[in-house]
C-alpha cells in the first residue's frame, strides 16, 4: 500500500492530526496488530487533540496577553502578595466568566497583579472562553 498518496489526501482534507498519527502508526509493529476499527478510533482520536490544540492556541494568539507564558499552575501563593489562595483557585475555576461578572484585581506596584490577570486570562482560554471587544 503507499502510504504517500494517504497521507496527501488527508493533509489536503485539512486532517493534519490523523497523517501525524497515520505517519507515526506505520512506522510501529505494535500497531500492525491493531483491529482496522482500533486503527480508525486512534487516527479520529488525534485528530481531535489537534483540532482543541489549533483552538486553544487560535484563542491564546487572540487574547494578545502581555505575559502569555503566565499560568495559574505556576502561581506562587507564598509570595508577598498576600494572595488568598483559596480565593484565587475559585477564580481560576472561571464561575465569574460563566455569570458575565467582571474582575478587578487592585494591590500595590510590582506585586503580579498583570501576570496574575494572565494567568486567569489563560486558563479562561483553556477552558474555551474566547475574547470579545466591546
Amino acid at each position: 500500500m503507499l502510504t504517500h498518496p494517504t497521507i496527501d489526501q488527508l493533509r489536503a482534507l485539512r486532517l493534519d492530526g490523523m497523517a501525524e498519527a497515520f505517519v507515526e502508526l506505520q512506522s510501529q509493529d505494535a500497531a500492525r496488530d491493531l483491529a482496522p476499527a482500533e486503527w480508525l478510533a486512534l487516527l479520529l482520536d488525534r485528530e481531535a487533540a489537534h483540532r482543541g490544540t489549533q483552538r486553544f492556541k487560535s484563542r491564546l494568539r487572540n487574547a494578545k496577553l502581555r505575559h502569555g507564558q503566565a499560568s495559574i499552575e505556576d502561581v506562587d501563593y507564598r509570595a508577598a502578595r498576600r494572595l488568598d489562595k483559596a480565593l484565587f483557585q475559585q477564580l481560576a475555576a472561571g464561575r465569574w466568566i460563566a455569570e458575565h461578572r467582571n474582575l478587578l484585581i487592585t494591590g500595590p506596584c510590582g506585586v503580579g497583579k498583570s501576570w496574575l490577570s494572565c494567568a486567569l486570562a489563560q486558563r479562561a482560554c483553556r477552558d474555551g472562553y474566547t475574547v470579545h471587544y466591546a
